[in-house]
């Protein structure tokens, strides 16, 4: 969680617990990026799709800025979501070293928009790989040092 009001923080938690099944408290930090919000860490251990209940559970409040990653296993690629309140939630399939992978009908219809003028092809490549995201989110990513992290674990 990057950045959430004061007044979210029990209701993250609650989300994140409902999606766990466990009680969820996080050690909550004030975010000094954007003042008044506040931010938290955890890493967390789920069955193949939990990446996707925890950014479904946290989307519909619009204020909050976070991202939820799910490492590739055998049984299904990786995943990350990014949100922010500006640009709404952005997701990618992620292969066993982290890179992007992006979708054939994506890359096509992005190359289409390219060729009718609507957009510039960097643009739209820029997008399919989440660089908005990334450049709205990039300060609020560095926690400072000694910021603390909670590990969660779930029988998967």
């Amino acid at each position: 969680m990057h950045s959430a009001p004061r007044a979210l923080c029990p209701h993250v938690e609650w989300a994140v617990a409902g999606v766990l099944g466990t009680r969820v408290n996080l050690d909550w930090i004030r975010q000094p990026a954007s003042p008044g919000t506040w931010r938290a860490e955890f890493s967390w251990q789920g069955d193949p799709g939990t990446a996707s209940k925890l950014a479904s559970a946290l989307r519909g409040w619009h204020l909050l800025r976070f991202e939820v990653t799910a490492e590739p296993c055998a049984a299904a690629e990786g995943e990350r979501y990014s949100s922010t309140p500006e640009l709404g939630i952005f997701h990618a399939v992620t292969g066993m070293h982290g890179d992007i992978l992006v979708p054939e009908d994506r890359l096509r219809a992005a190359m289409s928009r390219a060729s009718r003028g609507e957009s510039e092809l960097e643009a739209e490549v820029a997008k399919l790989l989440g660089k908005p995201w990334d450049d709205e989110l990039e300060p609020f990513r560095y926690a400072g040092e000694g910021a603390p992290v909670r590990w969660l674990h779930q029988v998967v």
